[in-house]
């Protein structure tokens, strides 16, 4: 048998320390110069190595650090304030059920006392007889890439808010479509219906007075003729309104400010209302001889035009209708009442929109742009209108307005 030589096992030895030695100092320097935090825990959680990095992030010397307790030292409080006891940790329950955990919603505290999100793999380690004796920590600051995902998420939230408040719009936008179509519809009915009735009439007048000139006198005539007169000034006056509404839509209204005396103002409107129809008789009411007010009157000529013609149109024969004006407190009240056939309550809400009528005007002649026209000038001139109405009894429009 061949006997040792102690100097060869000297050698042997020696060369392994050297080659541990090495490896020490390989591991140090692969600790030393890697940017993650990097720490080592004993089966109590206490520090046995800890790298350059780590140190730095969270504000303490190495030195310091190892004996200690690190869950103490960064990891002893949640995000918001609130303890974190150790028995919750996931770092010890890696060295507990030999399990690794990966975390990215927590954070770690440095020495100042403020924190910093982290991210964190925690790694079970054994010795050689596959014992738990502690767990290797590497963890990094994930501030950036937290303020990223934050900036990232704003940005989404806007985009989809964005999107979201298009998506609105386009709806809206088709929805005015699909209404202004309804409404185009309605126009081209109306006008259709509203012209080819005076037309027709027009004609039949005019054929009759050519085919029976002869026979008709001098009175039959006139009635022919007066009566091609009302047609005509009923296509006049839809034409007029028409003309009025694309002013409105076209925002080319200016105003004109008069000084106007309120009183013979609407005398003056009455006494044309006697020269062109006397089927019912139009009151004034006015508490005062004189009203004098300044005021836009064209605007405010057509907003009572427009009602009287409504009141009149709407009424029983020989009705009367009440035209009452006054002022209070630095507004003007026009209110205008008849007894005539009322407005329906499920129209009450739509009767100043375009092309509308009650379901109740039967065959009583009629656009339905009154209305709107006198809701646009009463919004010009800045004021409001109130409408009470009783089916069979009546109505009464106020209008308001801030002089």
């Amino acid at each position: 048998m061949k006997k040792s030589n102690p100097q060869e096992n000297d050698r042997s030895l020696n060369q392994t320390d050297i080659e541990l030695a090495n490896l020490r100092r390989q591991n140090q320097l692969i600790l030393n110069s890697v940017g993650e935090g990097i720490y080592g825990l004993d089966a109590v959680g206490n520090v046995t190595f800890v790298n350059p990095a780590a140190a730095e992030i969270i504000g303490w010397k190495m030195d310091d650090l190892v004996g200690k307790s690190m869950h103490k030292i960064l990891h002893h409080s949640r995000c918001d304030g609130s303890p974190y006891p150790r028995e919750e940790c996931p770092i010890y329950a890696a060295f507990k059920d030999g399990k690794v955990r990966r975390v990215e919603n927590e954070v770690f505290w440095r020495k100042d006392g403020t924190s910093f999100p982290v991210e964190y793999i925690s790694t079970p380690m054994h010795d050689e007889k596959g014992n738990l004796i502690g767990a290797v920590v590497t963890f990094r600051d994930i501030t950036q890439r937290k303020l990223s995902e934050s900036i990232l998420q704003q940005t989404n939230e806007e985009l989809e808010l964005g999107v979201a408040q298009r998506t609105q719009e386009l709806i809206q936008a088709n929805l005015k479509l699909t209404q202004l179509n309804e409404v185009r519809s309605r126009f081209v009915g109306m006008v259709c219906h509203e012209f080819r009735n005076p037309l027709n009439n027009i004609s039949f007048l005019a054929s009759s007075l050519l085919r029976y000139s002869q026979k008709l006198s001098v009175n039959q005539k006139n009635e022919y003729l007066l009566d091609i007169k009302t047609n005509i000034d009923r296509m006049t006056q839809m034409t007029d309104e028409l003309l009025v509404i694309s002013k409105i839509d076209n925002e080319s209204i200016d105003l004109s400010f008069d000084q106007l005396n309120l009183v013979d103002f609407c005398q003056e409107i009455i006494a044309e209302f006697g020269q062109t129809s006397n089927r019912n008789q139009i009151k004034l009411n006015c508490a005062d001889q004189e009203l004098q007010i300044r005021l836009d009157g064209r605007l405010l000529r057509s907003i009572i035009i427009n009602l009287l013609s409504n009141a009149v149109k709407y009424s029983p024969l020989n009705t009367e209708i009440n035209l009452e004006i006054q002022t209070n407190d630095n507004q003007l009240i026009v209110a205008i009442a008849d007894r005539g056939i009322g407005i329906p309550a499920g129209d009450i809400d739509r009767i100043f929109e375009p092309f509308h009528r009650g379901k109740n005007v039967s065959n009583i002649p009629g656009t339905g742009l009154g209305l709107y026209i006198v809701k646009k000038f009463v919004n010009i001139l800045g004021g409001k209108i109130k409408v009470h109405s009783q089916l069979n009894f009546g109505t009464k429009i106020e209008i308001i307005i801030l002089l």
